[in-house]
């Protein structure tokens, strides 16, 4: 681990909330989380937060960030795909059901709409050796472009009821 302690990978992992995901050289996502022993779970797929490729990706980099709001390291990580039913996926799924906001239902409803929707429920366990961290992280600060989007909407001119004077 270069410069970073796994204290600071541990306490890292414990804080997240969110977590910036890429999957190989695609775009990061700000994924919701949650802090699971020694990794962090995340859910994706119909209904629920957009990451492309996470799902079918093997290894993924993940960016987390620390008390000041600013990244603190970056790590590759493992991605392991729980399946449904099986004994980490009934463990965990629920528990991140109750983290999920304004979610109707109950926590195991909530999670067999998962399973039955083929929404992912993955695992990212950091490999401790790809850890980097202050001061070997990049000095600039590696925001992109927004992506295109049919969201985007052009602003018009305010209205204006009486014509406004200048003096």
């Amino acid at each position: 681990m270069s410069g970073v302690t796994a204290g600071v990978l541990d306490e890292a992992i414990k804080k997240a909330a969110i977590a910036w995901v890429s999957v190989e050289d695609g775009p990061a996502y700000a994924l919701w989380c949650m802090p699971a022993e020694n990794s962090i779970v995340v859910v994706s797929g119909p209904g629920e937060q957009y990451a492309p490729g996470l799902a079918e990706a093997t290894r993924a980099t993940v960016r987390l960030r620390g008390d000041h709001g600013g990244l603190i390291l970056v790590v590759d990580a493992v991605v392991d795909r729980l399946e449904p039913g099986g004994d980490e996926w009934n463990e965990l799924a629920p528990q991140l059901a109750t983290k999920r906001l304004n979610a109707s239902g109950t926590a195991d409803d909530l999670a067999a709409r998962w399973a039955g929707s083929g929404c992912a429920v993955v695992r990212l366990t950091p490999a401790a050796d790809s850890v980097v961290g202050a001061p070997d992280l990049p000095a600039d600060s590696a925001a992109q472009p927004p992506r295109e989007t049919p969201a985007r909407v052009e602003t018009r001119r305010p209205f204006r009821l009486h014509r406004v004077r200048k003096r």
